[in-house]
């Protein structure tokens, strides 16, 4: 029986459940997740391998988790959206994510543009339909109304959260890949560094620690990445845009930076399966998101090449 493999890209307005359905779906954290919208700043692989079953041949789904379609108001949004677009260039299928749990809104046909622009084949996935309970029956008049904006290949009701309708969703996506070669060896669940996680890791835990506009004016740089068998050790700046800013994310005493550095080293470490020795350190970097040579620059492939070096790679 033949092998299908392909790239998948999957694509929504922010909040609709991205990259819970990237964790969801390889098995593994390998996205960030918060209540708050625009928690995915770069493209994120995932790569789900799929057993030869009776009746469906084996396969290589390599998902991309981008950051949610919006329009962009400064030069980390535009970013953002870069790597969206890049990410949409050769894929084989898009994952179309949105809320079913609410209605339809204007800012989703900027995202349905996008995908008929782009020309690829697509699914359609209602996400969070855990949360409509007795309701189900309003996802009727929603697969009519987005049905008649695109033709998608497939429509199909899940709940990443809940793990519900991902069986029938991996049994799709193989049938509509084409044959194809393992792109990665089956132990492999990501490209991502283990210093980008971990600079991941630390912005997580700022999401969920701190409030209003704080999290959105801040991003980490690893500035040191010691791996060893027993202990890895790992210095990050934690970038902010206001003196005001760094009192909050510091705290009394130190103490919400002390929170977020213990949640972030516990879940480091289950990563890297080492003990981890954590700084952080709070730097002030006014408008950072405004400059174009610092956002990219936050890109860890760049940070790759320049750990290397001239020449190297």
């Amino acid at each position: 029986m033949s092998f299908h493999s392909g790239f998948v890209c999957i694509l929504g307005r922010p909040n609709a459940g991205k990259s819970t359905l990237l964790n969801a779906l390889v098995g593994e954290k390998l996205a960030i997740i918060s209540p708050k919208p625009q928690t995915t700043r770069n493209r994120i692989l995932g790569i789900l391998h799929v057993k030869k079953q009776k009746g469906r041949p084996g396969g290589q789904v390599i998902l991309i988790d981008t950051p949610g379609v919006h329009k962009p108001d400064s030069s980390l949004g535009r970013k953002m959206m870069a790597e969206v677009h890049e990410a949409l260039e050769g894929c084989d299928l898009i994952l179309v994510i949105v809320d079913g749990a609410r209605r339809r809104e204007p800012a989703d046909q900027f995202l349905l543009d996008m995908v008929a622009r782009s020309g690829t084949p697509s699914f359609l996935l209602l996400n969070k339909i855990d949360l409509l309970r007795q309701e189900k029956a309003k996802l009727l008049p929603l697969i009519e109304e987005y049905s008649k904006l695109h033709e998608f290949r497939q429509v199909l009701p899940l709940s990443a959260r809940k793990r519900d309708g991902l069986d029938v969703l991996v049994e799709k996506l193989i049938a509509a890949l084409p044959e194809g070669p393992k792109y990665f060896p089956e132990d492999q669940v990501t490209d991502q560094p283990a210093r980008f996680m971990a600079a991941e890791i630390i912005r997580e835990q700022i999401l969920l620690e701190t409030r209003e506009e704080l999290p959105y004016a801040t991003t980490v740089i690893i500035e040191q990445f010691e791996e060893g068998a027993k202990l890895t050790r790992i210095a990050a700046a934690i970038f902010c845009e206001r003196e005001s800013q760094k009192g909050i994310l510091v705290g009394k005493g130190g103490q919400m930076l002390k929170k977020i550095g213990t949640e972030a080293r516990l879940q480091m470490e289950k990563m890297l399966g080492t003990k981890v020795f954590l700084e952080l350190f709070v730097k002030v970097r006014s408008g950072w998101r405004d400059s174009r040579e610092f956002v990219d620059d936050l890109d860890w492939r760049r940070q790759l090449e320049q750990l290397a070096g001239p020449g190297k790679t």
